[in-house]
């Protein structure tokens, strides 16, 4: 494994192996919680774990600026936890096993974690440098952001005592965020009937692999390919060319990732096995034809499996018409800022097995409004299937401010340290800080980090060079946080 404590700024990327050593999947940080919680308090710095479990660590200012505003700063335990078929890996005991390519620490067949452990390890390098001169400093580590925002959901409002927030939980160098959506998971469940498989069928599995994946959120305006779309479209169309029958789906494991593979039991005539051969190549090519610059590796593969049973034929067709027709992508660009998605869903997981069905549709909007008429549209639409839908971890949106004192002084310190300006950006991934901003109204926050690429799908990587960039650029900002 790559010696990440010997990169440069090696006061933050030691804090990082840490967290590639612990595991941290979304709701199963504690053992990193509490060994943060443990580092924090051997160097006298107070702790607090409110009633979530979320941590919060205080520093006090250096001589000097007792009196500068007090400044948060804010990132997530939690790991998106994805790794390539066929890669042997528990994210539950094996630590995450980077390597340096090219000024850039990848993790060649699993999620990496530099979201948001990067943010986390810049966080704990103020809390142990004795360099740095700032104010008085909170770090608040948040639980299950990645699984629904829980920890900055149930965190109170009593606990937080600075008047900044410095989100660090972004992913281009260079720019700041001052806006970004909300959202809701829509659940979608339903019972099904099944069958003896009928005589003279023949059983096969296929799958849908070789997609990107990536964000559900900062990725979804790319056009990739979702690979349970995509396998549900080939069900439906297998379907009008022969008499196919489903015995069972699963197709991607995490809610804000794009599905990268997709696989199907199926059973259909054996006479038509040279039919659904050829149309199996065809919808391949068809693909790659599609997403040609985008998700070109897209493979359809089939394999020959045995079956017992299959799904019973009003209850496939009603699944799957209502799979097929399931908004999935952009909804509506925004009005009010150029360039950046307003609302989106992203059908992040399906499972049908063992005579049940269960789905997840990530809904995303800048506007609450828009938040609430497309999850209620999905809604809709399940329920005319015979779906039982509920909704669950709705967040708010964290609305631009551009007259922000705190935004201001970030460009300020860039212009001069790097020269230029910084670019200022509202992003269509759920941040914390619209729910921390809901908690706390008059905290005044930005959203910064260096450059990731894939987060949340295996090869996700962080630039080198850029952390070294934020890291100076955090020290900068906190020695410039002006007086109460």
């Amino acid at each position: 494994m790559t010696q990440i404590a010997e990169l440069e700024p090696k006061v933050v990327w030691e804090h990082f192996q840490t967290l590639c050593e612990i595991p941290r999947p979304s709701k199963h940080e504690q053992q990193l919680r509490d060994y943060l919680k443990g580092w924090a308090e051997l160097r006298g710095l107070s702790t607090v774990v409110d009633e979530v479990g979320n941590l919060i660590i205080r520093k006090p200012a250096t001589a000097g600026y007792e009196n500068r505003v007090g400044v948060v700063l804010q990132g997530h335990l939690d790991m998106v936890c994805q790794a390539n078929a066929g890669t042997e890996h528990d994210f539950f005991k094996d630590p995450i096993r980077p390597v340096l390519q090219d000024g850039w620490l990848v993790a060649e067949n699993t999620t990496l974690g530099a979201d948001n452990g990067i943010g986390v390890a810049l966080g704990m390098a103020v809390l142990n440098s004795e360099e740095v001169p700032h104010g008085p400093i909170e770090v608040l580590l948040t639980l299950d952001e990645e699984a629904g925002m829980g920890g900055a959901l149930g965190l109170g409002t009593g606990l937080l005592q600075g008047q900044y927030l410095i989100n660090i939980d972004t992913e281009e160098w260079g720019e700041f965020y001052m806006g970004c959506a909300g959202g809701v998971d829509v659940n979608v469940s339903r019972a099904y009937a099944s069958e003896a498989l009928p005589a003279g069928y023949q059983a096969a599995s296929l799958v849908i692999k070789g997609l990107r994946g990536g964000h559900s959120g900062a990725d979804i305006h790319l056009g990739r390919g979702n690979a349970n779309k995509i396998l549900i479209r080939l069900i439906r169309e297998l379907e009008a060319e022969t008499d196919l029958r489903v015995s069972s789906f699963k197709g991607g494991t995490a809610r804000n990732a794009l599905s990268r593979e997709a696989f199907a039991a199926v059973a259909f005539p054996a006479a038509d096995a040279a039919k659904v051969a050829a149309k199996l190549d065809a919808f391949q090519s068809l693909l790659r034809f599609e997403l040609a610059g985008v998700d070109e590796g897209v493979t359809v593969v089939q394999e020959q499996i045995a079956l017992g049973s299959v799904l019973a034929r009003a209850d496939q067709s009603a699944i799957f018409a209502a799979l097929h027709a399931a908004p999935h992508g952009v909804k509506r660009m925004s009005q009010r800022v150029e360039g950046v998605v307003e609302t989106s869903n992203n059908l992040g997981v399906v499972v049908l097995e063992q005579g049940k069905l269960f789905a997840n549709l990530m809904v995303r909007s800048l506007l609450d409004s828009g938040t609430w008429m497309l999850a209620r549209e999905v809604e809709s639409l399940f329920l005319l299937a015979g779906c039982q839908v509920g909704m669950e971890g709705g967040y708010p949106g964290w609305a631009p401010n551009p007259q922000s004192k705190l935004l201001a002084l970030f460009q300020q310190v860039y212009a001069k340290e790097f020269g230029g300006e910084a670019q200022v950006q509202v992003i269509h991934a759920g941040l914390e800080c619209g729910i921390l901003g809901s908690k706390y109204p008059g905290m005044d926050m930005v959203s910064f980090g260096p450059n990731i690429r894939g987060a949340h799908a295996p090869g996700e990587r962080v630039e080198v060079e850029s952390v070294g960039k934020a890291w100076h650029l955090l020290k900068a900002v906190l020695a410039a946080v002006p007086a109460r």
